[in-house]
């Protein structure tokens, strides 16, 4: 094993000895990665160390990183809060991490917690870095808490109200976030679209309606994108209301997106808007931290029916495979976990 500083790098697959090391997953090139090994130190002051549970994949962002196709206008807009390494590569990324606290703080010792934490086995941070998860939330639900954070703000974006028709493009996971939050509003009527038929069966179990893109409700009131695709955003324009927005969801990294924007477009007088999560919508902006809406977004998951949401489960070991996937584009589309428990 090569060591360089405090970084010993680990050949995929292989569990090192090392008790005072943690496990970190570093992608090192296009669909490529390996484990080091890093001294994390001991808590200091208001510090906490935290043994990691579960940590998710968020599929949009992290196939991007696995691809190296994060654009160099956004590559420090782009990095995760705790992020070592910088775009393209090699980069430590992640920011959907549930661990147990160790040490630290005694209101924190032995409780869940969320932090926004790449894939690693263990870590120091601040105590103020780590949101407690709510006992009723299964830990590996808890990685959801991205998914459910952005749903949050799109949906504060997007504004659906008592009786609003809403229809999310795109049945991944977070369009399947948005739509399980948007049918919590009284009387909503809730459609997800999908070109994958098989989708329905997750629509079913969010409890919305599901219809292919030939078959999309053409009288919505609310029109959100969340397919990651150039198709899926055109589509969303299609049935979008008169003098109605879509917004859009998805990020499309350093891909190019052709949109027809001839036709009726300027007729019906359309506006595409962006949704992103770095900051509060401006909607809540003066009155909501970003710690309050990832507060909220862990409570929201108290809803067993978002289990539907996680995909498959894979040891960290099998993190090679997962990122060589995410960079093909084969990974599926939803919540794939990664299971630390036995590292």
């Amino acid at each position: 094993m090569a060591v360089t500083g405090n970084t010993t790098q680990v050949p995929a697959g292989v569990h090192p000895e090392v008790p005072d090391a943690a496990i970190a997953w570093w992608t090192v090139g296009p669909g490529q990665g390996e484990f080091r090994l890093e001294d994390v130190g001991e808590p200091s002051g208001d510090e906490a160390s935290v043994r990691t549970l579960w940590t998710g994949v968020s599929r949009g962002t992290e196939a991007l990183v696995a691809r190296g196709e994060v654009p160099d206008s956004e590559r420090e807009r782009m990095r995760a809060p705790f992020q070592d390494g910088a775009f393209p590569f090699p980069v430590k990324y992640g920011y959907l991490n549930v661990g147990t606290v160790e040490s630290g703080p005694r209101a924190l010792q032995g409780r869940t917690v969320f932090a926004l934490y790449p894939h690693q086995s263990r870590f120091v941070v601040s105590a103020d870095a780590l949101v407690a998860v709510p006992e009723s939330v299964p830990p590996r639900r808890a990685v959801l808490a991205g998914a459910m954070e952005t749903a949050v703000n799109v949906l504060w974006d997007a504004g659906p109200t008592v009786g609003d028709r809403v229809t999310v493009v795109g049945a991944g996971m977070i369009g399947g976030a948005i739509a399980r939050l948007a049918r919590g509003i009284p009387g909503c009527e809730v459609t997800l679209v999908d070109v994958d038929a098989g989708k329905a069966a997750l629509a079913d179990r969010l409890g919305v309606a599901f219809a292919a893109p030939d078959d999309a409700p053409a009288a919505a009131d609310v029109v959100i994108e969340a397919s990651g695709s150039g198709a899926g955003l055109q589509l969303a324009l299609r049935v979008a209301p008169d003098d109605g927005e879509v917004v859009v969801a998805s990020w499309f990294g350093n891909g190019v997106v052709p949109l027809e924007l001839g036709a009726d477009f300027h007729a019906r007088r359309l506006t595409i808007r962006s949704s992103q999560v770095g900051a509060v919508s401006t909607r809540r902006r003066a009155r909501r931290t970003t710690r309050d809406r990832l507060t909220l977004a862990l409570r929201l998951l108290e809803d067993p029916a978002l289990d539907a949401l996680l995909g498959g489960a894979s040891s960290w070991r099998q993190l090679p495979e997962v990122t060589a996937a995410l960079a093909a584009g084969t990974a599926g589309a939803l919540c794939h976990t990664i299971d630390w428990s036995a590292a």
